[in-house]
């Protein structure tokens, strides 16, 4: 029996991102690696943000997504944007959720 082309668009979503980064792939690993130098650079990290204004994006994003452009070959930082808008390896590389705006 053929199945319907609907479209679909649940509301929610209950799935992990991480669930959907299959085990084995090599970023798994590179972030557990990344995650454990940034958090060594955490007090650096504070100690060059004021206490005062706006808060800005966390450098820990920023330099995540830095080494995904590297890794991909991606050429500018608009198409990093782009990529990073809409496939959710990156985003869970990063550490955006789904609905997060970049």
């Amino acid at each position: 029996m053929r199945g319907e082309d609907e479209r679909g668009g649940g509301l929610f979503s209950y799935v992990d991102m991480g669930a959907r980064v299959p085990a084995d792939h090599p970023l798994r690993v590179i972030r557990v690696l990344v995650d454990e130098a940034l958090a060594a650079l955490s007090a650096d990290f504070a100690v060059l943000y004021s206490t005062t204004g706006r808060p800005s994006i966390a450098p820990e994003k920023l330099l995540r997504a830095l080494l995904l452009q590297a890794f991909y070959t991606i050429r500018s930082e608009r198409q990093l944007m782009e990529q990073l808008d809409y496939n959710l390896l990156f985003r869970w590389f990063v550490g955006l959720s789904m609905d997060a705006p970049v």
